[in-house]
């Protein structure tokens, strides 16, 4: 998966230097050395090159970086988080570019991993944006707290005000910008809202996207079932890493009001060719937009939906199970790895 703990590591990077390469591997390589991917390679490839950090995609890298890989692209350095990464025979896959002295490392996020957004999406519980607590929890949530890694056994992010100060642009609309607005879930941020962003972005000449994103037990009570699996913080940050995003309205309302478009001074409100749900009254959310004939239904030729991702996870739930299982068992026996160690965050 492509994720906001990515677009962190990814941000730090580009800090360490001007100009910032990442290689991203295929799909065989992934379910060779960690099992099966969530996203395709053409899917993730897309998704990196619009994390705003990123300069330039190198598309099928090799699991294993070398020496030979930094000089082929002129790389003075290559950069990774403080976890562990193995190959499927448990080698460190920087070994050699750690022993030449051009390895730098950074700080994972804490709180976060595929395999965790994976297990949220398997174990199809509340417990990530919500307070209730089931007084039965189910086996895999027993057993997922016998034995933890300290990389991917984690379960809950901590926004702070410094992150996303990070993240975010700080810029306002400057004169001759085109404000448009789009507001949603945007849930485990992917190619479906990346398409959606850029063809919104390629409607004026000088966009400033501002996008609205709704609290948590509002898109639960539009979407049901376990959604969202990722909270409002996190959402945040995966919609703000996006190079078309200017600014984010964390908990906007949901009904576009009078106030909110005067408040933004927008000059145009967007919607994809999703279902527009209707508010509590059963009002329609987007009249105000509508009746000042400045809403625009936008096709972005992506119809892949949040939904479609965790199908993609229950259809294919053995192979995802095995592979979060397999992914936290080579790290607990990795040397430096103990269980019950303080969590390094994480970033896969």
């Amino acid at each position: 998966m492509v994720h906001y703990g990515h677009s962190n590591q990814l941000r730090q990077a580009k800090a360490m230097g001007d100009y910032l390469i990442v290689g991203v591997h295929t799909d065989s390589e992934i379910a060779k050395h960690k099992g099966p991917p969530v996203f395709t390679q053409e899917e993730r490839y897309k998704m990196v090159r619009a994390i705003k950090w990123v300069d330039e995609v190198v598309e099928g890298a090799p699991y294993v970086t070398t020496l030979e890989t930094l000089d082929k692209y002129n790389c003075d350095f290559c950069v990774h988080g403080d976890d562990i990464t193995l190959t499927v025979d448990g080698k460190d896959t920087y070994e050699a570019v750690k022993k030449s002295g051009r390895y730098r490392e950074c700080k994972r996020t804490q709180g976060v991993s595929t395999t965790d957004l994976v297990g949220r999406m398997l174990l199809m519980t509340k417990a990530h944006h919500s307070n209730i607590v089931s007084n039965k929890p189910d086996s895999l949530s027993i057993a997922s707290l016998q034995s933890r890694s300290p990389w991917t056994g984690v379960s809950q992010f901590l926004q702070t005000s410094q992150k996303i100060i990070q993240f975010a642009s700080g810029q306002e609309p400057q004169p001759g910008e085109t404000v448009i607005y789009v507001a949603g879930a945007f849930d485990l941020f992917h190619i479906g809202h990346v398409d959606f962003l850029e063809a919104v972005h390629k409607l004026a000449e000088k966009p400033y996207i501002i996008v609205g994103l709704h609290f948590d037990q509002e898109v639960n009570r539009y979407k049901g079932k376990n959604y969202p699996i990722m909270n409002v913080h996190e959402r945040t940050l995966s919609v703000l890493a996006c190079r078309y995003v200017s600014e984010v309205v964390i908990g906007a309302p949901f009904a576009v009001t009078k106030d909110l478009l005067d408040h933004f001074k927008v000059d145009l409100v967007c919607h994809g060719k999703t279902e527009i749900y209707p508010d509590k009254d059963g009002s329609d959310p987007y009249a105000e937009p509508r009746r000042k004939g400045i809403l625009r239904t936008v096709d972005s030729g992506n119809s892949l939906t949040t939904d479609a991702i965790v199908q993609r996870i229950i259809k294919n739930r053995l192979l995802f199970e095995a592979r979060n299982q397999k992914k936290e068992a080579k790290e607990i026996a990795s040397p430096g790895c103990a269980v019950g160690q303080p969590q390094k965050g994480a970033i896969d």
